[in-house]
């Protein structure tokens, strides 16, 4: 059973930065590919980013390409998500997630573990 718990939530003016975390309790976490969703009040959860198990390969949701960047630290048991360059639309419940599969880390149906969540609000 692999625990996540994200920090880094809060509120922000547009155009500024936050840095998510989420720490993982598992050992194998370096074999585990890692996700970032959202959700805003009202809409469904949808992808963010992305990150294989060696950090080789990343995806984003066209949404946030150029602004947020997904990064990992195995050592740590640790996944980042550095978003700069915030919207009001950013406005969420970030989740994080983490599966074995790659594949399966990019659809929110059917990833193993997630997170409780953290709040991001950026104001105008």
């Amino acid at each position: 059973q692999v625990q996540l718990v994200e920090s880094g939530g809060g509120l922000v003016q547009a155009g500024g930065s936050l840095r998510l975390s989420c720490a993982a309790s598992e050992r194998t976490f370096s074999t585990y590919s890692m996700g970032w969703y959202r959700q805003a009040p009202g809409k469904e959860r949808e992808f963010v980013a992305a990150i294989s198990w060696s950090g080789a390969n990343t995806y984003y949701a066209d949404s946030v390409k150029g602004r947020f960047t997904v990064s990992r630290d195995n050592a740590k048991n640790t996944v980042y998500l550095q978003m700069n360059s915030l919207k009001p639309e950013d406005t969420a419940v970030y989740y994080c997630a983490a599966d074995p599969s790659i594949p399966t880390i990019l659809n929110p149906f059917g990833i193993r573990y997630w997170g409780k969540g953290t709040l991001v609000t950026v104001s105008s």
